[in-house]
């Protein structure tokens, strides 16, 4: 029990806490919002009431997942200030620009236009409501950018240089846009959206599996399918390019994934370890299954490398990762997950062209439905995976080749840290519970398919006409 008297392990394990609890409610409330704007969208051009009905369902969903995201996210900015002093006066100028950019842009942007979302509906024009809603996704998601923006700084610093011990920006621009933003704001993006679509998705299942408004979240479950789509193969795409970049930028980290201890030269094809126990201290994988020749073909894709994957051996063990066996695992995990959502978009949709998951027949698809009620979790677990890999990987630095992260810790004692790190826990674990019960409290009431529907003045032809295409799914009474 040695590290409950080492500050640098447990402001890092708080950090970590504060940060894997709080990743869980931005990833839906970024990813939702762009369902939001589809469902709203759709619900203008068609003037179809079954659109409204969704669009109000699931923003109950999303502002429970904004107020959880507030309230956990606000701890971590104090703590670059308390936990991590050193390193906040290093880069300040550059990492708080970015962070102070991140509030009044894009968190402002949202909760302002957020009070009209939700209860805007009678209260402004549809067309000025349906403006609201996309700027609080523009709003959610430009926190994406700029969170990635400088987290990928921390990973490829650009745009100035170290000055006895003080980042001086030359470039904003270059700082912000360094080598690693592009790839990691795209896969981000995805990530959020493509956990989103399957959360839904899976929602939407459980309601057809127990015969609760079928036909309505038939609805919801093939828009889902359709964006999931083009979304789930090009998460795949871009996450290779984040390898891609890992391997030219970050060789420790790739060594870290790859549980590589020895130096692979160019112009080999070297095998790719599937599963393995890697062994920190004896340097070496205590057992592996690798497949042969796989790892060009996943870093290039070429039969041979072009550079060489330098092993951890190369680098003095207070220069590289340790918990490889974490960074291994969690690098897997990802990956794994990102096939399955792809196979399980791929199997819905061969089901859709084959007619079976028309209102009529759904429900008789209940294996398929389970399937992807078991998977509506399985992205928060890639996401939170892809975070360990980025940020563990990146050890010993805080910013990548120059501070390190114990030369970025403030020296306050260990049990104040302590302190703090418990009393988040234990908060954190009361506000969990409170959101699953709320949470669940939702999905068990359902939409409530007697709200006014606004826009009285809507062309009647037009909504007759809409009608036709999706059938009302509300109860004959609530129809009448």
């Amino acid at each position: 029990m040695e590290f409950l008297s080492d500050t640098v392990i447990l402001s890092r394990l708080q950090f970590a806490v504060t940060a894997i609890f709080h990743m869980l409610w931005p990833i839906l409330t970024t990813g939702m919002a762009i369902y939001l704007i589809v469902i709203e969208g759709l619900w203008l051009k068609t003037r179809n009431e079954n659109y409204y009905y969704h669009a109000r369902f699931w923003s109950k969903l999303y502002v429970l997942n904004f107020g959880i995201g507030v309230a956990s996210g606000l701890p971590m900015e104090f703590e670059f200030g308390t936990n991590w002093g050193p390193f906040s006066q290093a880069v300040g100028d550059f990492f708080g620009s970015v962070l102070g950019f991140e509030a009044s842009m894009a968190f402002a942007l949202e909760a302002g236009f957020l009070g009209i979302m939700l209860f805007g509906w009678e209260r402004v024009p549809p067309i000025m409501h349906y403006f609201a809603t996309i700027m609080v996704a523009v709003g959610a998601n430009l926190s994406i950018f700029w969170i990635l923006s400088a987290n990928s700084w921390l990973q490829t610093p650009a745009g100035g240089q170290f000055v006895d011990g003080h980042f001086v920006v030359g470039d904003y621009f270059q700082a912000i846009f360094n080598p690693f933003m592009l790839n990691s704001v795209l896969h981000m993006f995805f990530a959020t959206l493509e956990t989103s679509l399957f959360v839904i998705g899976g929602i939407s299942a459980w309601y057809i599996i127990n015969q609760r408004h079928a036909e309505f979240f038939t609805l919801s479950f093939k828009i889902v399918l359709a964006i999931a789509i083009a979304v789930t193969p090009l998460q795949l795409y871009i996450g290779h390019l984040s390898g891609e970049q890992v391997y030219h930028y970050q060789p420790t980290k790739l060594a870290a994934m790859e549980a590589q201890w020895e130096t692979i030269p160019a112009g080999e094809s070297p095998s790719w370890s599937a599963i393995a126990i890697p062994n920190d201290k004896a340097e070496q994988n205590d057992w592996e299954i690798s497949i042969p020749g796989l790892l060009s073909y996943i870093l290039e894709i070429k039969p041979r490398l072009s550079e060489p994957v330098l092993g951890l051996k190369e680098y003095a063990p207070e220069d590289r990762p340790h918990q490889i066996g974490l960074v291994y695992y969690a690098f897997r995990i990802m990956i794994a997950i990102g096939f399955i959502l792809a196979g399980l978009m791929a199997v819905t949709t061969l089901q859709w062209l084959r007619g079976k998951l028309s209102a009529k027949n759904i429900t008789q698809q209940r294996w398929l439905l389970r399937l992807w009620l078991l998977a509506a979790p399985l992205g928060y677990i890639a996401v939170e995976c892809g975070w360990i890999v980025r940020c563990v990987g990146r050890q010993p630095w805080i910013v990548y080749g120059e501070i390190r992260t114990a030369d970025g810790v403030s020296q306050v004692p260990a049990s104040n840290v302590l302190t703090s790190l418990t009393a988040f826990t234990v908060v954190y674990s009361i506000l969990f519970v409170f959101a699953l019960y709320f949470g669940s409290r939702i999905i068990r009431q359902g939409p409530n398919l007697d709200l006014p529907v606004p826009g009285e003045s809507f062309d009647p032809e037009l909504d007759t006409t809409s009608a036709k295409h999706i059938p009302d799914s509300r109860p004959a009474e609530a129809q009448q």
